[in-house]
């Protein structure tokens, strides 16, 4: 099975079910195919509060910044560098022109008992953890 990197906090957001569209550069043929979803190790460089605005994604109050490992007091420290779940790209669509134009829509999304160490090197995107 192919794992697909995204950065935190937004493979936590996946997982919870408040980010459902990953928005990449380029369109994936693999849909309908389940992967593995893999925190990498380097987190996304945002304000949480204003990266989920722009986003449209709800959820974490606009006061939490982004701290590698956590998302408020009140949460444990995130993953980063190993698997945390797994999903499944229904379609694709066209969301315009620029860096992110193409949504991918995820569904069926599983979180992991317990996070994963690949075994083999991660990517940046589609990568065989094992």
């Amino acid at each position: 099975m192919r794992a697909l990197s995204i950065r935190q906090p937004y493979a936590e957001l996946i997982l919870r079910g408040e980010k459902t569209i990953e928005y990449r550069s380029r369109s994936t043929k693999i849909i309908g195919e389940r992967f593995y979803i893999y925190a990498s190790r380097k987190w996304a460089g945002v304000n949480v509060g204003e990266g989920i605005k722009a986003s449209g994604h709800q959820g974490i109050e606009d006061s939490q910044h982004l701290m590698p490992g956590c998302l408020g007091p009140s949460m444990p420290p995130l993953p980063t560098g190993v698997i945390v779940g797994t999903a499944v790209v229904s379609h694709v669509t066209n969301g315009g022109t620029g860096a992110t134009a193409y949504e991918w829509h995820l569904t069926d999304v599983q979180r992991l008992p317990k996070p994963r160490k690949p075994k083999r090197q991660p990517q940046p995107v589609w990568f065989r953890p094992f």
